[in-house]
């Protein structure tokens, strides 16, 4: 008896199952209500076959890929257009530089071959030069400077030989007195001449002549000699100046067709150039 009284009581197995199960009926109750109400308030869609959103199927992005490619094309054609155009321009203004370029050293060459003359001093390389450039314009004054530079004459030289001439073109004896020399000129003094206002002695022709030789006008400087009493002994000298006329003619045509030769000017290679010169009216703008 005493044994049965401190025994533990026996668990009741019934009542605690019924417990659990309770529980787990709640639970799944409670999740299936959460869950419907999820899906009633449109939290979450159920089924693959779910609506896409209305913004996104609004997009009209697919309608307008097609008008893309024409557009782009219409760009393409007037970049292409405008670049053709700036290149038409930058060729012209090569060439136009290119023939400027070409008549500057012409000038060039023409000027050193006038410094080389009148100072006497061989072309050197400057011949060529002369040829290649002038031959085909001025084929005439090519030669004349190169046959003066083959015998060069300078205004120095001319003045001198004058100054040498000097008593020969006056008329004086050889071995002429004081006394003799004294009379000759002062019965020079009393010659009588119809056009006195433009008669000249022999000696103010002399003086003349050597102004006309420092201002370069040769051509007259030649015709003073030319009627002075002792001419004949001149014939040499006139003959220079000649030469050295014609030189200084010669050099002021190839200046000429550096700055003007339309069309027969070449440059150092042989081509022709195609630049207009000074005098012709300047190309149009091909942009415009």
């Amino acid at each position: 008896m005493p044994e049965d009284y401190y025994a533990p009581p026996a668990p009741r197995k019934g009542s605690s199952l019924k417990g659990v199960f309770a529980a787990i009926l709640l639970s799944f109750a409670g999740g299936a209500s959460l869950i419907g109400y999820l899906v009633w308030d449109g939290r979450i869609q159920l089924g693959p076959e779910a609506p896409a959103p209305q913004p996104v199927a609004s997009l009209p992005a697919p309608a307008a890929a097609p008008s893309a490619a024409p557009v782009a094309t219409t760009s393409l054609e007037a970049k292409l257009a405008d670049l053709e155009r700036r290149m038409a321009q930058l060729d012209l203004q090569a060439a136009a530089f290119g023939g400027t370029s070409a008549r500057a050293e012409g000038l060039l060459v023409a000027m050193a071959a006038r410094r080389a003359i009148e100072q006497g001093k061989p072309l050197g390389y400057l011949e060529g030069q002369l040829k290649t450039r002038f031959d085909a314009a001025r084929p005439d004054a090519v030669k004349t400077l190169l046959e003066a530079a083959r015998s060069p004459v300078t205004l120095d030289q001319l003045s001198a030989q004058l100054e040498d001439l000097g008593p020969a073109l006056l008329g004086t004896p050889q071995n002429e007195g004081g006394w003799d020399r004294f009379k000759r000129e002062f019965s020079g003094l009393f010659v009588i001449r119809r056009d006195s206002g433009h008669a000249k002695r022999p000696a103010q022709r002399l003086d003349h002549t050597r102004l006309l030789l420092r201002s370069g006008r040769i051509d007259e400087a030649i015709a003073e000699v030319s009627r002075m009493p002792g001419n004949a002994t001149a014939k040499d000298w006139i003959a220079a100046a000649q030469r050295y006329a014609a030189a200084q003619a010669a050099l002021a045509q190839v200046e000429e067709a550096a700055l003007n030769e339309p069309e027969r000017l070449k440059s150092a290679t042989g081509e022709a150039v195609q630049q207009p010169g000074l005098s012709a009216s300047p190309l149009p703008d091909p942009a415009t």
